[in-house]
């Protein structure tokens, strides 16, 4: 580019005009130019008094309805006015008027089907029973091993108890403040990186810095929408590779970062080997469809389904197609990446088929959390944790690190009701003997297969009331095994070569158990 390619060049047959020829132009000249410089203060003053949106900061036009203060950033699919989600008034100028009526959580389940639901009615009425839903699951395995007889269809019938008489009437209160933090009618906890949205908001819109990023919809939710429930020592974390610290601040290893919180998900984590198909570019949803997650939840989903040449035969799943030669590929819905799909061809499948589960040789590493103790305290008394404030609970931690600066105004041990919002006494704490992952530890299921086991149910309840009576001491789940079940670690690679080791060695020790 030449040194004068952006200079300003003049019309032809123009002329240049100095200042003192300007002067003396007749006043006839002036006044034009006197009423062009008014126009031009005037519509100055207008951009300058017109409303400015207070989260992107962009100035709007001045006009009727939501778009005189919010700015619009839709998908195409929803690209229509405000209120057939939000209600309201589009026709006022005033706040007050235009915010009559109007829904702030349209996804949220109280809403959803009458909003989301317009369009949307099949998959809103499927979800409402699905498993993310009722977290019947979850909520029947702890209420069953301290003492429930019945199972609950949804997490919305576990009863409120304020001053449990029973270890289950306890149980119930630190299911409902402590432990579901991680459900649609709640927003998650208060780290930046698991604040979301309510309802369908919790898959389908991003959140960043606890704030909605746009009124975009994601049809495909990402592994980012996954982890704002499915993190810590939880399947999910464990595929990105991550294993929480020790909650004691003697164990927790400091160190930096460059991302923008030092720990967006509550408690630093170790950085383990992460799952190959994560190191592939594979996303949660390639496995766990939507019409898994939001309806039927036996879907069969099975590391067969997609390695076993037989069974791809046989129900040949949406995302992965036959090639020519016998070989199959998977369309990730990550940028539709293409995968090569390898076959089970190792003789140990055929070996050990239907009596080990593929992890017991394919889990580079396991969660091994044994005996956490949970504490309810009532007391206004916390030099006990002064080395445990990251509880990785935001309420908790926020009470613990103010009441122990003796010159902060004391907030009262308090936690929320994280489904109705009702605030009722006491803290619960959290805390474990040992947080391991170097073994992955193998049992039976239920059908003598052996699997990865986990401690999930190794846990304590503990109860010291306002008068410092101790109410519940430690009182253990009744379980069998110490709380050892089944699951299935998302920390998938190659067996190696001591694959075998694994499966004879547990095999040995239950012969010797058995001897005894």
């Amino acid at each position: 580019m030449s040194a004068n390619t952006n200079k300003f060049k003049l019309p032809e047959n123009s002329k240049v005009v100095c200042q003192s020829q300007l002067l003396m132009q007749p006043l006839t000249f002036l006044l034009p130019l006197f009423f062009l410089l008014a126009s031009c203060s005037s519509e100055t003053e207008k951009k300058e008094d017109a409303p400015v949106d207070t989260v992107s900061g962009q100035t709007h036009s001045k006009q009727k309805g939501c778009l005189r203060c919010h700015e619009k950033k839709l998908d195409p699919a929803h690209d229509f006015e405000c209120i057939v989600c939000h209600n309201g008034n589009n026709d006022s100028e005033e706040q007050t008027t235009a915010h009559a009526g109007m829904i702030t959580e349209p996804a949220h389940p109280a809403n959803m089907m009458s909003t989301c639901g317009k369009c949307h009615e099949k998959q809103v009425a499927a979800s409402s029973h699905s498993l993310h839903f009722t977290m019947q699951n979850e909520v029947n395995l702890v209420r069953k091993a301290f003492g429930a007889s019945e199972s609950l269809s949804t997490l919305l019938d576990i009863p409120i108890s304020e001053s449990p008489d029973t270890i289950l009437e306890l149980a119930d209160d630190l299911l409902r403040r402590r432990c579901l933090r991680c459900h649609v009618y709640y927003k998650g906890d208060r780290y930046p990186g698991i604040v979301r949205g309510s309802g369908c908001a919790s898959c389908h819109l991003s959140f960043y810095e606890g704030k909605l990023v746009s009124h975009s919809f994601l049809k495909t939710p990402g592994d980012k929408q996954c982890l704002q429930c499915h993190y810590g020592n939880r399947v999910g974390s464990d595929y990105y590779g991550r294993f929480e610290h020790d909650m004691n601040e003697e164990y927790r290893t400091p160190y930096t970062t460059t991302n923008d919180y030092f720990r967006p998900f509550g408690i630093e984590y170790h950085q383990l080997q992460p799952d190959i198909h994560q190191q592939k570019g594979l996303l949660c949803v390639d496995c766990h469809a939507g019409s898994h997650l939001m309806g039927d939840s036996s879907s069969g989903i099975s590391c067969e389904s997609c390695h076993d040449v037989n069974k791809l035969k046989e129900i040949l799943p949406h995302n992965i197609s036959t090639n020519e030669n016998g070989t199959f590929t998977l369309v990730s819905r990550n940028e539709d990446k293409q995968h090569l799909v390898p076959l089970m061809r190792h003789p140990a499948h055929t070996k050990y088929q239907g009596l080990v589960g593929c992890q017991v040789c394919h889990a580079r590493w396991s969660f091994n959390d044994q005996q956490t103790h949970l504490l309810r305290s009532d007391l206004d008394e916390y030099d006990d944790f002064s080395r445990l404030t990251v509880q990785g609970s935001f309420e908790v931690e926020k009470i613990l690190i103010n009441n122990l600066d003796y010159d902060a105004d004391e907030i009262d041990p308090a936690m929320s009701d994280k489904i109705s919002g009702g605030l009722y006494p006491g803290l619960w704490h959290k805390g474990y003997v040992m947080r391991r992952w170097e073994e992955v530890l193998i049992g039976r299921d239920k059908d003598e297969k052996l699997q990865v086991m986990r401690p999930l149910l190794d846990i304590y309840l503990s109860w010291l009331d306002e008068d410092e009576e101790v109410r519940f001491d430690s009182v253990p789940a009744k379980t069998k095994n110490n709380g050892m079940l089944p699951y299935i670690p998302h920390t998938t690679g190659k067996a190696g070569l001591f694959y075998e080791e694994r499966i004879q060695h547990f095999l040995r020790l239950e012969k010797k158990a058995a001897v005894k």
